[in-house]
């Protein structure tokens, strides 16, 4: 990956951005896409868009979403220890006993999940699980009047983890669910800037994907593109204690994935598969039911239904502070999506043949 991309890359996952406060990872998204787009702009709820070839027909959204899991303040006890609200899937087994940051009006506020040590816990038989209203922040004060000089209700609360090299081409984050898809359509963009287009470009970083795909619903409906492709990760199922047999198999280095059924349409999914061919991008092969859990699910059947498809990034140990991705996964996304927004003649529809 070349530098300055790594770079953009490493500053957009360490920059928080929690379900509903995205606002710091939407305008290092924009500042980096501004370079090569003809022009950006954000909406009511954060939700950026980047426009190329603007006036093109027809227009291609490209999005990925920004959001990340996390916690909020819910209630604050008299010793001064904080209970939490989750943004999203948060796990509590993999949030106790973790660095979080707390995001408050004046600054960040660093704290710890507690977790009480097994010599004080007695248990006869198995343990249970945590449950979210277990988990409880310690910010090291005595008192909830200590407290709440330094936080309240409502604040943000992510995990302190950053984002890391593990070995080669693999890295590692507490956010690449999925930042890597708002990274990926910004590559796009600038693997497109100055290429003959006849479509127009809109690459999207969208907002709250993890509380109900809401973001993509608003800016879907008022942005009105004739075709989508959506970039989000997907569960690598390649290590121990997955069953392949329920969840498919999906492995790390061997390229993004394409999913078929449901809101993906068969004949973009084709021309994604012919290109990939073409380009010497290997993919990989999901097969979906009734939802596919990402922004497709909202984009597809937008003011009457929207052509579209998902493109996903093998992640290990998703919805966790050590999610696990390969970057050649990664940088083979730009490329097929820029080949396909190529591919793209003026006016042309994708419908199912009858």
């Amino acid at each position: 990956m070349r530098d300055e991309s790594f770079s953009f890359l490493q500053t957009l996952l360490n920059t928080p951005s929690p379900v509903g406060h995205e606002g710091r990872g939407q305008r290092v998204w924009l500042d980096y896409v501004s370079a090569f787009a003809g022009e950006t702009y954000s909406d009511a709820y954060g939700n950026c868009v980047a426009t190329l070839n603007k006036g093109g027909l027809p227009k291609i959204m490209l999005a990925g979403h920004a959001d990340e899991i996390g916690l909020t303040i819910n209630y604050i006890n008299e010793d001064g220890y904080i209970y939490v609200r989750k943004l999203g899937g948060m796990d509590p087994v993999a949030a106790k006993a973790q660095r979080v940051v707390i995001h408050t009006a004046r600054g960040p506020v660093p704290g710890v999940i507690g977790n009480v040590p097994p010599h004080l816990t007695k248990v006869d038989g198995d343990r249970k699980l945590p449950k979210i209203e277990d988990l409880f922040v310690d910010i090291g004060v005595s008192s909830k009047s200590q407290a709440e000089k330094l936080v309240r209700i409502g604040d943000p609360i992510t995990l302190d983890q950053q984002f890391a090299r593990l070995r080669e081409d693999l890295v590692i984050g507490r956010a690449l669910d999925n930042r890597i898809g708002t990274f990926a359509v910004a590559e796009t963009m600038r693997l497109l800037k100055g290429q003959a287009l006849e479509a127009e470009i809109c690459a999207v970083s969208t907002v709250q994907e993890e509380v109900g795909l809401l973001g993509a619903r608003q800016i879907a409906y008022s942005l009105k593109p004739d075709i989508a492709l959506i970039v989000d990760v997907t569960h690598a199922t390649d290590y121990p204690t997955v069953s392949k047999a329920m969840h498919g198999d999906v492995k790390i280095g061997k390229g993004p994935t394409l999913t078929h059924g449901g809101c993906n349409h068969p004949s973009m999914v084709e021309r994604l598969e012919n290109l990939a061919a073409k380009e010497n991008i290997p993919v990989q092969h999901e097969a979906m039911s009734a939802t596919s859990g990402t922004d497709t699910d909202v984009v597809f059947w937008t003011r009457g239904g929207i052509p579209s498809a998902l493109v996903s990034v093998p992640n290990r140990y998703m919805h966790s502070p050590v999610e696990m991705i390969s970057l050649n996964d990664l940088e083979m996304v730009p490329r097929l999506l820029a080949a396909f927004a190529k591919s793209v003649t003026q006016g042309e529809q994708f419908k199912i043949k009858i």
